[in-house]
């Protein structure tokens, strides 16, 4: 394979795509198959680039000296005789070397001074209206569609570009000169050609690789995590069973070591994944297509999450009419608990070392710090298959989730055995309605999450298989879990009460989520066309209409409005049944952070302009 023109890591000029200026870029990486460079302008904005729209710094450098030297004196002196003549060609002149971050080159001397006159010019969006796009971002534990951004492409027009000041849907050049900055520009400029100055000597000394922001507190972090979320779903398990489950109470005792094992728990844990996975595998269902990779590929999928549920409920059942007692998951909760962190376990270190012999374009951009500890938490490799078996994909969306909605079940056959009902209690049947209810609407829709932060861009690693095998089905399913030895009565008014709140929030959940998803289907149905959006130099819009122009995160806030109706059927007796509620309120405040960092480095200035539109992260007018 021949070497690379120009290397990751280096400073390079780009031209901005359907113009001839001429960017400060920083090269991120190459597609061998597309051939396109992927490049970072300085407001964070990402394009692809063909190599013909890259010039080196020393060539740039070169050809705007050359073509200062080839102007005659004649030339010079005739402008000089008209000075509107002489701004005039000036100001065509400088386009590409004095238009703040545009050129960025190093001139000469000669030029310098010529540069710090010109009058600095800045990319800013101009609103757009009537472009239809679709939002995506995701939340890891949502496990259905999750937003964030919008995503289509603008077509290019033709009079659109003659005319940029009414084409509102591209970004256009004005002066700062003409918002009254003018010696505030000049300073800036000046600032700029000594950073080119500086780059350029940097491109002829050797690029430095981009080190990847580490996130969940970077090494120590990932080591710290890794500890604690076991013992953290240990400790909630230990105190759940206690007779009064206050923090009072805190720390729970230590059951012996031979309490933590079963064998028979082991066994059914492994039956229970290898069902899922002959499920997954069946011809049954759509074959969806992912995202572009930057290898290139598009990867299949199995979605067929829906008809794995219902074939899951008819087994179940028909266990349960044969008489098996599922009650064992209760009292044998703390094995089956230590059989999954197990699995968990081999699964992320069969992960972390298969992902040492895998290409650099299958990894995870954001897990290969190159420190142990972190890499295995985090995930080293995107997309680990085993032939067309997609690991991640299917851990993601299958036995936890659906295991969730078996414990579920479960537990109120433990709570009618204890409590000595007929039925499961109105709490109860509350907890498992509203949860299963969360559960098929995610595998009807798991499409969907072919599009979220943990498909496209996470590793698969501890943090993801822990997560998928252990966090959801054992931590999601406290509520349950606290009401067969903590039952809650519920009256007639309360009850309609918590009914009423979980439909409004699974309404504005479902309603905002089929919003992104019919622009993700067909971004110009004439339907959408009221719908407004905010464009961006990556050829992507953001929405700004309908519910993603109330809060930037709409399916969170319905989420955590389906949060607390979960958890209001345990009362307020003790906090332990609304750990969800608080840890999903950390939780989407964590992921909003991290959606604001890699929009914004995406974006760049487009994502500014979004901010100032719609203010509100999740809760209107709070947050």
């Amino acid at each position: 394979m021949p070497s690379l023109k120009y290397q990751p890591g280096e400073k390079v000029m780009g031209r901005w795509p359907g113009s001839s200026l001429y960017y400060e870029v920083k090269v991120l990486g190459f597609d061998s198959k597309s051939r396109l460079y992927t490049v970072i302008y300085k407001d964070g904005t990402e394009l692809e680039l063909k190599e013909q729209d890259i010039i080196s710094y020393l060539s740039f450098q070169a050809r705007t000296r050359s073509r200062s030297n080839s102007r005659s004196p004649g030339r010079r002196r005739s402008r000089s005789r008209s000075p509107a003549r002489t701004t005039r060609r000036s100001s065509s002149r400088t386009a590409a070397a004095a238009s703040a971050a545009i050129t960025e080159s190093a001139p000469s001397s000669h030029g310098d001074a010529k540069l710090k006159r010109a009058p600095e010019v800045k990319l800013s969006p101009l609103p757009q209206e009537k472009k239809p796009t679709e939002n995506s971002s995701n939340n890891k534990h949502e496990k259905k569609e999750e937003n964030n951004t919008a995503s289509k492409e603008i077509q290019p027009d033709a009079k659109a570009e003659a005319d940029p000041e009414k084409n509102l849907g591209r970004y256009n050049l004005r002066r700062r000169k003409d918002d009254g900055e003018a010696k505030a520009a000049e300073a800036k400029t000046e600032q700029q050609v000594k950073e080119a100055k500086a780059s350029a000597a940097l491109a002829v000394t050797g690029p430095t690789p981009a080190s990847p922001r580490l996130d969940f507190g970077g090494k120590i972090g990932a080591f710290f995590w890794t500890l604690f979320l076991p013992a953290w779903v240990l400790f909630l398990l230990l105190q759940v069973n206690r007779k009064d489950p206050s923090l009072a109470n805190f720390p729970p005792p230590l059951p012996p070591l031979q309490s933590f094992w079963d064998p028979q728990a082991l066994g059914f844990v492994v039956l229970w994944i290898l069902f899922q996975a002959l499920l997954y595998v069946l011809p049954v269902g759509k074959l969806s297509e992912g995202v572009l990779l930057r290898s290139g590929r598009r990867l299949k999928y199995r979605t067929n999450g829906f008809f794995a549920v219902l074939v899951s409920a008819a087994v179940v059942a028909a266990a349960v009419y044969q008489g098996a007692d599922l009650t064992y998951i209760h009292s044998h909760f703390l094995q089956l608990t230590t059989a999954s962190f197990l699995i968990a376990m081999l699964l992320s270190i069969y992960l972390y070392v298969r992902s040492r012999s895998t290409s650099p374009d299958e990894r995870a951009l954001g897990g290969n710090s190159g420190n142990m500890i972190y890499d295995f938490f985090k995930g080293r490799e995107l997309n680990p298959r085993i032939k067309e078996f997609d690991l991640k994909f299917f851990c993601e969306m299958r036995p936890g989730l659906i295991g969730w909605c078996l414990i579920n079940f479960a537990m109120a056959l433990a709570e009618m055995k204890q409590q000595k009902l007929d039925a499961p209690s109105s709490s109860m049947i509350l907890v498992n309605v509203f949860q299963l209810l969360y559960v098929v609407d995610g595998l009807w829709n798991e499409e969907a999450i072919l599009t979220t932060m943990d498909l496209m861009h996470d590793g698969f690693g501890y943090m993801l298989a822990f997560g998928d095998l252990v966090w959801v089905p054992f931590t999601y399913t406290l509520q349950a879990h606290y009401l067969v030895s903590h039952p809650n009565p519920l009256s007639l008014p309360v009850l309609s009460a918590i009914v009423t709140l979980k439909l409004v929030g699974f309404y504005i959940f479902r309603k905002s989520n089929s919003e992104k998803n019919a622009f993700r289907r067909n971004p110009s149905d004439p339907s959408l066309s009221h719908l407004k959006t905010i464009p961006t130099a990556t050829g992507k819009s953001l929405l700004v209409s309908g519910w993603w122009g109330v809060v930037r995160h709409p399916n969170y806030l319905g989420d955590l409005i389906m949060a607390l109706a979960w958890s209001l059927p345990c009362g307020f007796s003790h906090i332990l049944p609304w750990f969800y509620m608080i840890y999903f309120i950390i939780l989407l405040v964590h992921r909003d952070s991290r959606d604001m960092n890699e929009c914004r480095r995406k974006y760049g200035s487009a994502w500014d302009e979004y901010c100032r539109t719609v203010r509100y992260r999740i809760i209107p007018r709070v947050y």
